[in-house]
């Protein structure tokens, strides 16, 4: 069937980043800002409603928060909801140093480059520049891609489609890592390899699920990759 790939992936070109929860935990300060503004609004904002905000943008996050407090508001308080919780989320991540960096991550990053894989970061966060430089890690990406550079949010592929045209790169040679379901929908989307960081429970349609990075050998991961033989949605049927 046309724009479906049955054949096995052809050899990694590009790995693709997520930042939140997969290279540095800033979901714990994105928390303590939308439950700040929760409270503001007169309701509370737990942990379990938080997961429901994993790899979406903004707005809808915003919205995500409002349709659980069961209010309208019209276009322009919405946005200035969202700049006062984005204000906040900025001052909490203003101390962020690279002792937050996720245990493993620029050694594995570092052990895909030396086998001569691209990388990029592509994240929904408009904020990413700043928390990458913060880090001191933004020499490990040959490109970023963040919610400034793009208008569709998780699960539409844009982000990562975008990423992997700024590396040269074809989708069905990138392989993805995402913490967030809306992610993996993304990833697999572009015809991407899409590999969970975090629970295989939560992760379920992730075609590989890692805990973490700590250990992890780079071209063990490769050739997982390289070895998929399931059919995958290539950009050409993204939409």
């Amino acid at each position: 069937m046309a724009g479906f790939a049955s054949e096995p992936a052809p050899a990694v070109e590009a790995a693709i980043f997520d930042l939140d929860g997969v290279i540095v935990d800033t979901a714990k300060y994105h928390y303590m800002a939308w439950k700040r503004l929760a409270n503001e609004l007169g309701f509370d904002f737990s942990p379990k409603d938080n997961e429901r905000l994993k790899g979406v943008s903004r707005m809808r996050s915003l919205e995500i928060l409002l349709e659980i407090a069961g209010l309208r508001l019209d276009e322009h308080s919405k946005a200035e909801l969202a700049e006062k919780k984005n204000q906040w989320y900025i001052e909490y991540i203003s101390t962020i140093s690279p002792a937050e960096i996720l245990s493993g991550v620029p050694e594995f990053i570092g052990g895909l480059r030396k086998l001569g894989v691209k990388t990029a970061l592509a994240s929904a966060s408009k904020n990413a520049p700043t928390i990458l430089g913060n880090l001191g890690i933004a020499s490990l990406f040959d490109a970023i891609v963040d919610g400034n550079a793009v208008s569709m949010a998780k699960p539409n592929p844009e982000v990562f489609l975008v990423a992997a045209g700024r590396l040269g790169a074809d989708p069905r040679r990138c392989i993805v890592f995402e913490d967030a379901e809306a992610g993996v929908e993304a990833a697999h989307r572009a015809g991407m390899y899409a590999v969970g960081v975090g629970s295989p429970d939560v992760l379920r349609h992730a075609d590989h699920v890692i805990p973490g990075f700590a250990g992890l050998d780079p071209a063990a991961i490769l050739e997982l990759a390289q070895r998929r033989r399931t059919p995958r949605c290539t950009p050409h049927c993204q939409v």
